[in-house]
């Protein structure tokens, strides 16, 4: 771990946050920094649930016989052995093109991902998830 991990390597810090999309770059160096298995998923132009699910998927290489559904994509969150990690974080650029595309689609992505993040705090392992935003669109306090 270094001075520049911000923290990331704490499991009960560990959250779901927005940011800016220029953040993501940073984030993702402090989280290697801090030994942390680090995933860029996509979402420009992701406007809908199967879109959304088969970039998760494939940003995180879950196993080929994962369903393209939220259960299944629930499980594997709260799983990733396959990754063989400390602890994980998850870089959502664009995620406002979803959000504005399918809010119900966003609200239960942020409500698994904040299961997920519940789960691996309790082994005491760090789940982050970053979700960019454009400049001024949420709070910061």
């Amino acid at each position: 771990m270094t001075d520049h991990d911000f923290g990331l390597a704490d499991s009960h810090r560990a959250n779901i946050l927005f940011v800016e999309h220029d953040d993501l770059a940073a984030l993702a160096y402090a989280s290697r920094d801090a030994g942390l298995h680090t995933a860029l998923v996509d979402l420009k132009d992701c406007r809908d649930k199967p879109a959304l699910l088969s970039r998760i998927a494939a940003s995180l290489q879950f196993p080929a016989d994962s369903a393209p559904n939220w259960d299944a994509a629930s499980d594997r969150l709260r799983d990733l052995s396959w990754l063989q990690a400390h602890g994980y974080v998850l870089l959502f650029d664009a995620a406002a093109d979803l959000r504005d595309a399918d809010h119900d689609s966003f609200d239960t992505l942020l409500s698994i991902l904040d299961e997920a993040r519940a789960f691996w705090a309790s082994a005491d392992v760090p789940f982050w998830a970053f979700l960019a935003l454009p400049g001024g669109e949420f709070d910061e306090g």
